[in-house]
């Protein structure tokens, strides 16, 4: 019994705390009420496709609609070939095509939420990576109408998080507020990243771990997200995200 205590304390004061103190906070924020009245429109992130001649890819995360905003991110991709006119920019939604292309302006607000950038690339490492990038897209085994659900997954953030894991050379995992993530396509239980340095192992994202270089050592509960990142120091705070350099 006091283990089952200990055990509870625990799960208490580092999942359940910030997610209510984020959902307290979110409450009381001035944000739209619907996404009829939510700001969609560039948020002046990205410079001119026409004044930025070489390839460039970019992993954008933004706060999510609703209540649900206090603990969850949406994410996107966006790759730009060298000379390219324009962006392209993909999003996994749960309406209409699942996997969107140039659905929004590519750094555009999400339900009103500036974007933060989880990392870019650019130059000649991003034109070898974009073709990477279209085939892990292409591969996502979520792509038709209805192959969306909104939690534990296969969601938004289950789609980056599939690309993320195909082409590890991006360097980066979702933040931990990116609920879904953890969800493996296809059920698996079990994942292992291209290049072998990461690990992943879950209960259909509702439990689970990851380690590795890129996740650091995390653990999983509900699609909430507690962890340390040593290569970048840095604590990961369930509905927060990373605090750290």
């Amino acid at each position: 019994m006091k283990l089952l205590r200990n055990v509870l304390v625990l799960f208490l004061v580092i999942y359940l705390m910030p997610a209510l103190a984020s959902a307290g906070y979110w409450y009381i924020k001035d944000r739209p009420h619907s996404w009829r009245e939510a700001n969609w429109k560039s948020a002046g992130i990205l410079p001119a496709a026409k004044d930025t001649p070489q390839a460039t890819i970019h992993i954008f995360s933004a706060a999510t609609g609703g209540m649900k905003g206090a603990v969850a991110s949406h994410a996107w991709i966006v790759t730009k070939e060298a000379n390219a006119a324009g962006y392209n920019r993909y999003d996994k939604v749960g309406w209409g095509t699942p996997v969107r292309k140039n659905g929004y302006a590519p750094d555009a607000y999400w339900y009103s939420n500036t974007p933060r950038v989880v990392v870019s690339v650019s130059g000649d490492e991003a034109a070898r990576l974009i073709p990477k990038i279209e085939k892990a897209i292409a591969d996502y085994p979520y792509a038709t109408p209805g192959a969306y659900r909104i939690w534990p997954g296969p969601n938004s953030n289950t789609f980056v998080a599939h690309v993320l894991r195909s082409v590890p050379e991006l360097g980066v995992v979702l933040p931990p507020d990116a609920v879904g993530r953890d969800y493996l396509p296809e059920g698996r239980l079990f994942a292992l990243d291209a290049d072998g340095r990461d690990v992943h192992a879950t209960l259909y994202g509702l439990l689970g771990v990851s380690a590795g270089l890129r996740s650091g050592l995390e653990l999983h509960i509900m699609g909430l997200v507690a962890g340390v990142d040593l290569m970048r120091p840095a604590i990961k705070i369930p509905a927060i995200g990373r605090i750290g350099i």
